[in-house]
């Protein structure tokens, strides 16, 4: 067998894997699991003997944990650790406290970000995301609809009209998003984002678009109205949760697939139209050096 046939494909990571099975393990495997989970970092440094050790089991408890997580060995379980860590502590590890100094609350804002990321990289759709692109590509005109922090996606992508490379509009004001939708009409396409799916401004107005012949895309961080209603579903999954001091990831992860959308629209395009959008970005740079230049020129007024 191979190793393609004998593992499983997942989008979940190891420490992913083993937080989730913990409750069905024997519970001598828990203890294995408990030692893991309870300092990633240190049990990657960790020989199967000392594994044994430090949870108090023998060693062949220690193989058929690593079984039961789906690892075809104690080297590959230990491969698969060292894969996990390597993008940053999982959540879990990396909760926020009241009495964090600066260094703590740097590392763990960082730990939790890339482990979000990049559980949204894992479960982002490929297909659904080709989809969309063709979708974006084909389109008159598009309309980027979301409040809160999804409307902050919503009004980056509107910045990035020149990749697109027709008409875009974002209102921030929710009634001037249910007119643009309203105006909507086939060869449109209403982009909207809701992290929950399930913000009622959204859906009403991506109804309102489809009502008048526009195709929906919708970006979520979860299942719900919004997704059942659009016509493509755009998944980025995060570690969203509620606590007072966590970062709201789903707003970074939802601004990576618009740059992955706005690009993969550009890279559609006629060799003409990236030419064009090449100059801009020169001309952005020069405009930008030289305002700067005049701001800082001795004698010159402000």
């Amino acid at each position: 067998m191979t190793e393609t046939e004998s593992t499983p494909r997942t989008t979940e990571t190891l420490l992913e894997r083993i937080t989730r099975a913990m409750p069905t393990l024997r519970r001598s495997e828990r203890k294995v699991g408990e030692a893991v989970l309870l300092d990633p970092a240190r049990a990657m440094q960790l020989t199967m003997a000392e594994y044994a050790q430090v949870a108090g089991v023998s060693e062949p408890t220690v193989m058929r944990f690593c079984s039961s997580v789906g690892c075809r060995s104690f080297q590959d379980f230990r491969i698969q650790l060292a894969q996990t860590v390597a993008l940053g502590l999982p959540v879990t590890h990396s909760a926020i406290a009241a009495d964090d100094d600066s260094a703590d609350l740097a590392g763990k804002i960082f730990d939790h970000t890339i482990t979000s990321l990049d559980r949204a990289r894992r479960n982002l759709d490929p297909e659904a995301v080709e989809r969309a692109i063709q979708a974006l590509f084909e389109a008159e005109s598009i309309l980027f609809a979301g409040l809160g922090a999804s409307g902050i996606i919503a009004q980056d992508a509107q910045q990035k009209f020149p990749l697109f490379g027709v008409p875009c509009d974002a209102p921030a004001d929710f009634h001037q998003q249910f007119i643009a939708a309203s105006m909507s009409r086939p060869g449109a396409v209403t982009f909207a984002v809701s992290n929950t799916g399930h913000t009622a401004e959204t859906l009403t107005v991506a109804r309102a678009a489809r009502k008048n012949g526009a195709k929906v895309i919708a970006l979520v961080g979860n299942e719900g109205p919004l997704s059942e209603l659009a016509d493509i579903t755009l998944k980025a999954v995060t570690f969203e949760d509620t606590d007072v001091y966590t970062p709201s990831t789903s707003r970074l992860a939802g601004l990576v697939v618009i740059d992955i959308l706005a690009t993969g629209v550009a890279l559609r395009r006629s060799s003409e139209h990236r030419e064009r959008v090449r100059r801009m970005k020169s001309q952005l740079a020069v405009m930008r050096h030289e305002a700067g230049g005049d701001i800082r020129s001795p004698g010159g007024q402000p």
